[in-house]
């Protein structure tokens, strides 16, 4: 039993990116769909009433992308951008609402603490997203093989 395996890079398989981000990016893109869109998808059929808009966006949001989440379980990379996603709407959230809360003394107790606590994994989002072959791919432009 090979235990570097889900560390080492297989340039057959992947291209190039390592197990350990491959696997990485499925088990977050399995958490997505198993414990973000039950909730989001509840929260739209069971709604009464006219919507404030602004939270129809949010949750309609909050739907959507994890139940794409499904496809990226099969192709990890391909969806990448999903990843990309879900880190850039966390850092923002972290930086312009928590982080004010957090800075006057007034996250604990708050609505947003629950929320600001769900987003602590995104050290761990990060570390699991392959920033060499996002940066090939998706920036540089290269085709992935």
């Amino acid at each position: 039993m090979d235990l570097a395996y889900p560390l080492r890079s297989d340039p057959r398989r992947h291209d190039g990116v390592r197990p350990f981000n491959v696997w990485g990016l499925r088990l977050f893109y399995f958490l997505m769909l198993v414990f973000v869109a039950p909730g989001a998808w509840r929260v739209l059929l069971n709604h009464e009433g006219p919507w404030d808009p602004l939270h129809a966006v949010a949750w309609a949001v909050w739907a959507t992308y994890p139940a794409l989440a499904f496809f990226a379980l099969f192709h990890p990379l391909r969806w990448l951008p999903l990843m990309f996603f879900t880190i850039g709407y966390k850092t923002i959230w972290l930086a312009f609402v928590a982080l004010p809360l957090w800075q006057a003394g007034t996250m604990q107790g708050s609505d947003a603490q629950a929320i600001a606590e769900s987003f602590l994994a995104l050290p761990l989002l990060v570390l699991v997203v392959p920033w060499g072959y996002a940066w090939k791919t998706y920036v540089r432009g290269a085709q992935a093989g």
